[in-house]
């Protein structure tokens, strides 16, 4: 059958929805995970029992190539299992979510090719191995091919402000610096999603602009990046759209980009209902 007569055949829905799917990098449909929990062994005698938590209560949004999408909400909102969703940490217990039009359950090795994560929590590197070679040991896990290994490992080195110290043992690193590392080997396998948690909360100011005009850069290079943050100065600097989530449950949605800080706190704490204790302070 001939190319244009497949083309013919496909109804209007179709075609929508092929297209659909190319833009959008990630989709969240109707998205649960409940954690459930038991009380430790022997804790007869203790308060805590059985019970579970509702971490995501469907939730669906999607991102578009090249878009920077900043979560915030409250400690326990769900940004971290989102982002932990999205590169198959963990999977979800319903709904449906797709990076790059795979199926993170069923086809999780596909969407793992295509997202990189970095975590403020990021314990996993070999404190006895320097910089460098902990992001080699990690480039040939995530597969990059060894004739283009090196010139990866120094590009993210100098994108993340490493250079002076690739060939340092990581076990002399500040907090600061090991959380570049983290966002070294997230960007070193060159993702098309790039999921950030924290990613500046050991940063200094400098290291804080320089992390906010690399993200920008990506975005332009067809990056799609989802980070979470408490920062509004962050999320004003570099977000196209904020998701505002609360309980597990998506609260609002907000295209940010331009905004200023100010404007997006008055706007979280409009639709939280939750105390801004600066700003009441400021007034008194």
């Amino acid at each position: 059958m001939r190319i244009d007569t497949i083309i013919q055949s496909l109804s209007r829905a179709s075609i929508c929805a092929v297209i659909g799917n190319f833009m959008e990098r990630v989709a969240f449909e109707s998205v649960g995970k409940v954690f459930r929990h038991r009380p430790a062994l022997f804790n007869w005698l203790g308060k805590e029992r059985e019970g579970q938590t509702v971490a995501l209560r469907n939730l669906s949004f999607s991102a578009a190539e090249g878009e920077v999408i900043v979560l915030l909400g409250p400690n326990g909102s769900g940004k971290t299992t989102t982002l932990k969703l999205i590169s198959t940490v963990l999977l979800p217990d319903a709904g449906v979510v797709r990076v790059g039009g795979f199926d993170a359950a069923r086809n999780a090795g596909e969407v793992r090719r295509q997202v990189g994560i970095a975590v403020a929590s990021e314990r996993s590197f070999f404190v006895r191995l320097s910089a460098r070679e902990n992001l080699n040991f990690f480039a040939a896990l995530d597969e990059v091919p060894h004739s283009q290994r090196n010139g990866r490992i120094d590009e993210v080195l100098h994108n993340t402000g490493l250079e002076e110290q690739a060939d340092t043992l990581v076990m002399k690193f500040s907090s600061g610096m090991y959380q570049r590392l983290g966002i070294a080997r997230a960007l070193v396998k060159q993702p098309s999603v790039l999921l950030l948690d924290e990613p500046t909360r050991s940063l200094d100011a400098a290291g804080t602009a320089h992390f906010w005009t690399m993200i920008r850069a990506l975005a332009q290079q067809r990056t799609t990046v989802l980070l979470a943050t408490h920062n509004f100065s962050e999320a004003s600097a570099i977000a196209d759209r904020l998701l505002l989530l609360r309980r597990g449950e998506l609260l609002a949605t907000r295209a940010s980009k331009g905004e200023s800080a100010e404007t997006l706190r008055a706007f979280y704490f409009g639709m939280t209902g939750e105390i801004d204790e600066a700003a009441s302070a400021f007034n008194v």
